[in-house]
């Protein structure tokens, strides 16, 4: 492995666990619940899993939840 990688390890750790921990409180949240602002669940999951790079879980806590 390359050294500089290394030297960038501790940072790019915790960032992959946040990702996939919105990821997957997104997807529960998108599965659990009924109504949302705008769309469906399924154009919820389908952009949410598109754009898994916290900018799919992130539109849909913008524009599709609903509480």
């Amino acid at each position: 492995m390359n050294t500089d990688f290394m030297e960038f390890l501790p940072f790019l750790i915790p960032l992959a666990i946040a990702q996939f921990a919105l990821l997957g409180y997104t997807l529960h949240h998108i599965l659990t619940h009924d109504h949302y602002k705008r769309g469906n669940r399924t154009t919820w999951l389908v952009i949410t899993i598109l754009f898994m790079n916290y900018v799919g879980p992130i539109l849909y806590f913008i524009f599709g939840k609903e509480d």
